[in-house]
């Protein structure tokens, strides 16, 4: 069974940094495309960052890029996101997701990942994540 748990999330002030995880079980980790999503309230989930573990390839939104970084140690299973800078506008809460078939390349290529959402087969829970002004 594939899981996936999120952890990391919290209350931090504006300019702040925090660092997710999102540790991965029930799959060959190697074979997988991890992203991160994230839903702020009111809002459509989106697509922020995205990695191969495979060869490690990455995607970042516009909005998030030169500020978050997403990497994987794949001896542990685990996906990151260092997010630095945060600003009051990333409070969302925060969702990894993994999928078998989805190549971060796509997203690379067609500039997005948020409408891909529904190529992830396997959630996390979430963590909240809050920045203050």
């Amino acid at each position: 069974e594939v899981q996936l748990v999120e952890s990391g999330g919290g209350l931090v002030q504006a300019g702040g940094s925090l660092r997710l995880s999102c540790a991965a079980s029930g799959f060959t980790f190697d074979d997988y495309a991890i992203g991160w999503f994230r839903q702020a309230p009111g809002k459509e989930r989106e697509g922020i960052s995205c990695i191969s573990s495979s060869d490690g390839r990455t995607y970042y939104t516009d909005s998030v890029k030169g500020r978050f970084t997403i990497s994987s140690d794949n001896a542990k299973n685990t996906v990151y996101l260092q997010m630095n800078s945060l600003q009051p506008e990333d409070t969302a809460v925060y969702y990894c997701a993994a999928d078998k078939y989805y190549s971060c390349t796509t997203s690379r290529d067609m500039g997005a990942l948020t409408p891909y959402i529904v190529d992830f087969g396997s959630w996390g829970q979430g963590t909240q994540v809050t920045v203050s002004s």
